[in-house]
């Protein structure tokens, strides 16, 4: 077949990646299907490690199902939106009604759908580094330019305001928030999540701030609402039943528009009209809403000592306090951890190698670094959903795979190119 024959994919895609999913993914499945058994920590999936949605959701959707048959209106149910609206209320964000609010198919929708409202060729998002790489994505896959701002290692993962004022141009649009943070599980004071919202009012940014971990805080971090502290701009306040919830297979994610809405008449019709072209969400799943927002949350008994996510990420703060070459800032938030590995006996160590002989040699798939939009290459994440035992077990495994490393010479060690070669 000669090279012209061959159907091209988009110009688009050649600055996409979403490595999370990616090339370490496809190897761990040809790897199950030779009979290996992998431990798969790439993915923050509860429903993988034996999580369960509350039962009250499932007989929420069970009980509606024969009225969720047909389209709903393509901004979601109203019991869902209301539902959502009393969220907000009750967390003090003010001058929110049911038309202000998306249900999309989770919020990967709702994110690429805001940002195709928003962008023209290329306008700038100020993206966080590291990040979820969706965001970077959808950024560029929406014809934006992503521009990120650090959140250093050293300074616990916490942005820099004044780095990001900095970064600011004319063309900048708007900011991200991640924030519990994914992939690093740090979570912004009140002072810092200000200084954000001011900066964003002075250039008067859209502030999209992902708060898919909301209620998945350990300890004493303590969750700030950022739409309660935007009140001269617009904020688009991202969350869904994915992850407090347990329920990442139903695609039920909500996008709150708050704060300056009379400068946002067209945006706020442009999200209408894109969600109308995808005529609506997932109906079903949308009736649970109100019961999860409404009734108990369960959350709460996992998150405290005792609880499993608490003794999952002690399990790893553990484990990394009492390794050679292991450092941990312990998350305060979410589901992840975010390793750094200690280069200092382990010269040419590099992340993506080092996930690939982790995958070959002791069957454990983590997302290295690079996958989250870093410049460094001395860090993987790991999701916190297994249970302790687990997770002492793979915590071995690395500290194997590092020792291993630190025994061999320099020129008998993986490289970059070595884990390129064995991909082809």
């Amino acid at each position: 077949m000669t090279q012209e024959n061959l159907i091209r994919s988009s110009d688009a895609l050649r600055h996409v990646k979403y490595e999370i999913r990616g090339r370490l993914a496809r190897r761990a499945q040809e790897l199950e299907r030779l009979g290996h058994e992998i431990i798969s920590l790439n993915i923050g999936n509860p429903g993988a490690f034996g999580f369960r949605t509350p039962e009250t959701m499932r007989l929420a959707m069970i009980e509606n199902l024969s009225g969720a048959e047909g389209y709903s209106h393509q901004k979601g149910i109203f019991p869902a939106r209301e539902a959502i609206v009393m969220q907000q209320q009750g967390r003090g964000v003010v001058g929110v009604t049911a038309d202000e609010v998306f249900i999309g198919n989770g919020v990967s929708e709702l994110i690429d759908l805001s940002l195709r409202a928003l962008l023209n060729e290329g306008d700038e998002v100020l993206v966080p580094s590291p990040d979820y790489p969706l965001w970077t994505a959808a950024v560029t896959l929406n014809r934006g330019r992503a521009v990120h701002y650090p959140c250093k290692p050293e300074n616990g993962f916490q942005p820099n305001v004044e780095d990001l004022a900095a970064l600011i141009t004319p063309q900048t649009r708007a900011i991200v928030v991640i924030n519990p943070n994914n992939p690093t599980g740090a979570v912004y004071s009140a002072a810092l999540l200000r200084a954000i919202a001011q900066l964003a009012e002075r250039h008067k940014l859209v502030v999209f701030a992902d708060e898919i971990y909301d209620q998945m805080v350990y300890d004493d971090a303590q969750f700030v609402p950022l739409a309660t502290l935007v009140h001269d701009t617009l904020c688009v306040t991202m969350s869904g039943l994915s992850k407090v919830y347990r329920a990442c297979g139903y695609r039920v994610g909500w996008a709150v528009l708050s704060g300056q809405l009379r400068i946002a008449p067209d945006y706020l019709a442009s999200m209408e009209l894109l969600s109308s072209l995808r005529l609506c969400s997932n109906v079903p799943a949308q009736w649970a809403v109100q019961t999860a927002l409404g009734g108990y949350q369960s959350i709460k008994e996992l998150i405290v000592p005792g609880g499993r996510l608490y003794e999952s990420r002690r399990a790893i703060v553990d484990a990394t306090r009492d390794s050679r070459f292991l450092v941990l800032d312990p998350p305060q938030g979410a589901m992840y951890a975010f390793v750094r590995v200690q280069t200092e006996q382990l010269a040419e160590f590099d992340d993506h190698a080092f996930a690939l002989d982790l995958l070959e040699r002791k069957h454990v798939l983590v997302a290295p670094g690079v996958s989250f939009n870093v410049p460094y290459r001395d860090h993987f994440r790991v999701t916190t959903l297994p249970d302790a035992a687990t997770l002492q077990r793979v915590f071995a495994r690395i500290e194997e795979q590092l020792d291993e490393y630190a025994a061999l010479p320099v020129t008998k060690r993986s490289t970059v190119v070595d884990a390129q070669t064995r991909f082809k």
